[in-house]
């Protein structure tokens, strides 16, 4: 901590204390004391944007978000966010292959992974490479989906009207839920 003449507190680093070698009862100028409040600044917005990450994985858009809510300055914000991205502690593309692989793991179908990857603020640019690299086949999370709902039972209209509803739901493309009600409807008539 350092106090300042006119009764401001900054928090600084060990970076700050070396830069502007500060030490007990050493005056600094007016453009030392700017100074040295902007790097103060810049290394709160880095400490908080790494603290936050380190807690719970986030988009850029995500963190910067935060950093504002956190009040930090929408320059100190991109700084950190940056910073963070140079030294591969952010990485969006690889935050969208984790966001996919959960959903794909709880059974949800590719339109639903691009709206959390939208809502996330994954760019968009980003979204195609992460859903074909990490999702699943979406006809074996049908297949799961319809045997879950039909325990083994046969589905009449109305049921199968709840499924095709729930998978669309879940982000299937109407082309996937057709071709996979049709196996359920011929494996009933089969048996």
């Amino acid at each position: 901590m350092v106090y300042c003449v006119d009764e401001t507190l900054l928090k600084v680093t060990e970076k700050e204390i070396l830069e502007f070698s500060l030490y007990p009862g050493r005056e600094l100028s007016a453009k030392e004391i700017k100074a040295l409040k902007e790097a103060a600044g810049t290394s709160g917005a880095r400490m908080r944007a790494a603290a936050m990450i380190g807690v719970k994985a986030l988009s850029k858009k995500e963190l910067y978000k935060r950093l504002l809510q956190k009040g930090e300055s929408a320059e100190h914000a991109e700084d950190a966010v940056n910073w963070l991205e140079e030294i591969g502690a952010l990485d969006d593309l690889s935050y969208a292959k984790s966001v996919v692989r959960h959903y794909a793991v709880m059974g949800y179908g590719p339109g639903k992974m691009r709206d959390e990857l939208y809502r996330r603020g994954v760019p968009r640019e980003l979204w195609d490479e992460a859903i074909e690299e990490e999702s699943n086949d979406p006809e074996a999370a049908i297949d799961r989906y319809i045997a879950g709902k039909l325990h083994g039972k046969p589905a009449d209209e109305k049921m199968m009207k709840r499924i095709s509803d729930g998978l669309r739901r879940r982000g299937f493309r109407w082309d996937d839920i057709k071709e996979a009600l049709g196996r359920v409807d011929r494996k009933f008539w089969e048996e």
